[in-house]
């Protein structure tokens, strides 16, 4: 959507981007706006936050997890009480898909049990990628060094303003 607003010169706000992007999916409109930021309600009320940038290891387990299936298992958690704002103390996170995930898929619960032996592992969303943080690159190298070709993985670095915004802005 940005990319085809700067070709096409639309001249486009993010605010109606983002509106546009919401119907598409509950995450679009973070992604239009190019920083990290604490989400609410579906996805389209957003608090910009800038949270540490440290290294990640995701690990992508063999598996594909139906979203659908997590959502209508009647023993996912419906009625927690809300995050709120950032700063949350580290460890005071949460993934309500979670418990359900793990159960479901042995693969992901693995890879959550290999990760978490080395930082706090977590679930993107509903899976099946896991993520760690780590202080540094070569930290993130040595966990992901011990993967098997059946757990695959990649290093990457954590940045609060994403590429493509930052590409734009110098166009």
């Amino acid at each position: 959507m940005l990319g085809l607003n700067h070709l096409w010169q639309l001249g486009w706000d993010e605010d109606r981007l983002a509106q546009l992007g919401l119907t598409l999916g509950a995450d679009v409109p973070v992604f239009v706006r190019g920083h990290a930021a604490f989400a609410e309600g579906v996805g389209e009320i957003l608090t910009p936050v800038d949270p540490e940038e440290p290294w990640y290891l995701v690990l992508v387990p063999q598996v594909a997890v139906s979203t659908a299936e997590i959502f209508s298992d009647p023993l996912l958690t419906r009625d927690t009480a809300p995050i709120k704002v950032r700063p949350v103390p580290k460890g005071n996170s949460r993934n309500d898909c979670k418990a359900v995930v793990e159960r479901r898929y042995p693969e992901v619960r693995n890879a959550l049990n290999l990760l978490g032996k080395f930082t706090e592992a977590k679930l993107t969303g509903t899976g099946s990628c896991v993520f760690g943080a780590f202080p540094n690159k070569a930290e993130a190298d040595k966990v992901s060094a011990l993967l098997t070709e059946t757990l695959t993985g990649f290093v990457a670095k954590g940045s609060n303003i994403s590429m493509l915004h930052r590409k734009l802005q110098i166009l």
